[in-house]
């Protein structure tokens, strides 16, 4: 690989981010605004993706329960699939398409927020999340990318598709993963106030 080369990537990198953030700021600032709200009423947020999604899924939980730019408390998260004898006893029995649909027909409330990563929107196993959610009358946030697939069309008037406008799997991760800082800004400063 040239220098030259690797230019263009960093600058592909760019030019989809900010491209990505003229058009979703509103639904970004929208999304945190449903967040918050979901945790000050007691509420928690539940993050689920598959491969790479997985992996932002568990970055974001780990932003909230843990910190993300300050020492501040905890916020209840939990990212669903990461107990692998849930996730290997439910595909073993069921299917691997119920592994997140269970996990949220167990823990899930009203009050609650279903955050779900994906970069094509068509994973089965993401569209049953979508509809275990819907029956516990929890908000959606998905984090999109293409052309939204399947689980667009699942989304109601009380969710919100933060859907990248981007081809390229990894620019739509690594846009996913640009909003799940600025959705963890948001909440700090909205729950603790600005950073001093």
């Amino acid at each position: 690989m040239t220098e030259e080369r690797l230019y263009k990537l960093f600058q592909q990198s760019v030019e989809a981010k900010m491209n990505a953030g003229e058009v979703l700021f509103p639904d970004i600032l929208a999304a945190g605004d449903i967040m918050v709200d979901s945790l000050l009423n007691g509420g928690k947020i539940l993050i689920c993706g598959n491969g790479p999604s997985a992996a932002l899924a568990q970055i974001f939980s780990n932003s909230l329960i843990n910190r993300f730019e300050r020492e501040r408390p905890s916020l209840p998260a939990i990212t669903l699939g990461c107990d692998l004898t849930n996730v290997t006893a439910i595909a073993n029995e069921k299917s691997f398409n119920e592994v997140f649909g269970k996990e949220i027909k167990a823990l899930g409330n009203e009050n609650d927020v279903l955050i779900i990563f994906t970069s094509s929107g068509n994973p089965s196993n993401l569209v049953q999340a979508i509809q275990a959610a819907h029956e516990k009358n929890m908000h959606i946030i998905a984090l999109n990318g293409r052309d939204g697939g399947n689980i667009s069309s699942l989304l109601d008037v009380n969710d919100k598709e933060l859907r990248v406008p981007s081809n390229s799997r990894g620019r739509i991760h690594e846009i996913h993963l640009l909003i799940i800082f600025c959705l963890c800004d948001l909440i700090d400063e909205q729950l603790f106030g600005p950073i001093e």
